[in-house]
């Protein structure tokens, strides 16, 4: 059992009381204060009323010391008696009202942490107003705060949980500030995981059918960087706001630009917002951007930096974790199985690469799931499902211990014939279907379709583009 041991009493002291009094373990305090003596004793804390820093009152055994008294000095005392004491004990000491230098070099050298509430204050006042790139979150504000009506929030068509989650987490933003915000997407949601998400948190977007885009007076966008490409809006619509992970493919335009290729997500982004700006996201907020984070990094296994686990980590305590299972455990659509086993049925394996086209599909996002499957078999280390819908060719690739980069892959590949971009383990391309689908009789439209793509892409296989260097966007809105 954890026995604990609090020397000397303060409003700090008395905070870590109420953090600890009714965790598992024992709590003793030792006080000369008369007054906390009766509050703590209040609260059911067994207290000495006594010198804390006279070691002979202090109980036989203690695995954690709190060394928590207003007087530096005698707190620098009671660590050092401690420590005495109890050699092995964990030892986190409070540095007191107003503590001289000598103060804190005493308990660091004394203590295993050390609570400076001055220095902790001055730390997230500069978290908040400071970082290396320009003060985002201060620029985000005053872009919010100009604006003289509603925000309109667009996720990119057929969005993934990282651009739900990320409008979500602008629109709480931006209504901090006063600014009512709505989150739209073009497309459907058609993943079952998707789905889930949505629904599970009663999480409400807007499709295009139900929004006059004049009615607005600022724009952002999420988890993609240029109106118009594959969001439902016009092309070349002004845009106030850019918030997306994703490599710039072209200019990007707008007020407050935040554009991060090395990070692993837009919502780790928008955590990061939330966390300098003192936000304190609600459950469902907190359970849509973890989910966002931890499936556009692959469970934090693929293109992961510092910021991403420290983002999910700051999410953990706020999410709802059996929201999180039901979602990752949907049901699996008949379309999603029938895309699955016509990719593993029609697959071209060359070395390690694997290419299938399914043909005629109901569900894009069965494609994605279908390439994250091909990656399983033995060997094969990049993958790229495609078929077509609505007179579109839609692709998606993936890869896994490959030295190529598959986003600029794609892009080497089909650009010319259309669109693609993506990361160096995940990527996705369009292409019009175009005059693919005037067929002779005596051929299928499926073998045409795979004749045109799959040579295409394998032909980039050979000679496979240099990966783009540099971490940041370099986009800025100065």
């Amino acid at each position: 059992m954890l026995r604990r041991l609090l020397l000397g009493c303060s409003s700090v002291g008395y905070a870590l009381v109420e953090r600890v009094r009714e965790a598992p373990g024992e709590l003793y305090a030792v006080t000369d204060d008369t007054g906390w003596t009766s509050t703590l004793r209040d609260e059911n804390v067994v207290t000495a009323e006594a010198d804390p820093t006279d070691p002979s009152v202090y109980p036989d055994a203690a695995d954690v010391v709190l060394i928590a008294d207003a007087d530096p000095a005698r707190n620098v005392a009671a660590a050092a008696a401690a420590r005495r004491r109890y050699p092995n004990a964990m030892i986190v000491a409070h540095v007191g009202t107003a503590p001289r230098p000598e103060h804190r070099d005493a308990l660091r050298a004394t203590a295993d942490r050390l609570l400076d509430p001055a220095e902790a204050l001055e730390a997230r006042v500069l978290h908040a107003v400071d970082d290396d790139s320009g003060n985002r979150p201060v620029r985000l504000l005053e872009t919010l705060r100009d604006l003289s009506g509603p925000l309109l929030i667009v996720a990119h068509d057929n969005p993934d949980p990282d651009a739900i989650a990320s409008a979500f987490g602008l629109a709480r933003i931006a209504e901090a500030v006063g600014v009512p915000a709505d989150r739209v997407h073009g497309g459907e949601i058609a993943h079952q995981e998707n789905r889930a998400l949505v629904n599970l948190l009663d999480l409400d977007l807007r499709t295009f059918d139900d929004v006059v885009v004049d009615e607005y007076d600022g724009i952002a966008l999420v988890d993609h960087s240029r109106a118009g490409i594959n969001d439902g809006l016009p092309e070349g619509t002004p845009v106030d706001i850019v918030i997306d992970h994703h490599p710039p493919r072209g200019p990007v335009a707008g007020r407050f630009i935040d554009v991060r290729p090395a990070l692993g997500s837009t919502s780790t982004l928008i955590q990061e917002y939330l966390s300098r700006l003192a936000i304190e996201p609600d459950e469902r907020l907190a359970t849509a951007l973890l989910y966002g984070i931890r499936i556009d990094t692959k469970d934090l296994t693929r293109e992961t930096t510092p910021q991403d686990i420290e983002a999910a980590a700051e999410l953990v305590p706020f999410a709802d974790e059996s929201v999180l299972r039901r979602v990752e455990s949907p049901s699996v659509t008949p379309e999603t199985l029938r895309v699955l086993a016509r990719a593993i049925e029609r697959r071209d394996v060359r070395g390690s690469i694997v290419a299938s086209c399914v043909g005629e599909i109901g569900d894009r996002d069965a494609l994605a799931q279908a390439a994250e499957r091909l990656l399983d078999i033995e060997d094969v280390t990049v993958t790229f499902v495609y078929g077509y819908m609505d007179g579109t060719i839609f692709g998606s690739a993936r890869s896994r211990g490959a030295d190529v980069d598959v986003g600029e892959l794609l892009r080497e590949a089909l650009d010319p014939i259309g669109s693609a971009g993506g990361h160096a383990n995940m990527a996705g391309a369009q292409v019009p279907l175009g005059i693919l689908s005037d067929v002779a009789a005596d051929e299928s439209l499926p073998e045409v379709v795979a004749e045109a793509i799959s040579e295409r892409f394998f032909e980039a296989v050979r000679d496979p583009p240099a990966a783009p260097t540099g971490a940041d966007s370099p986009f800025s809105t100065e």
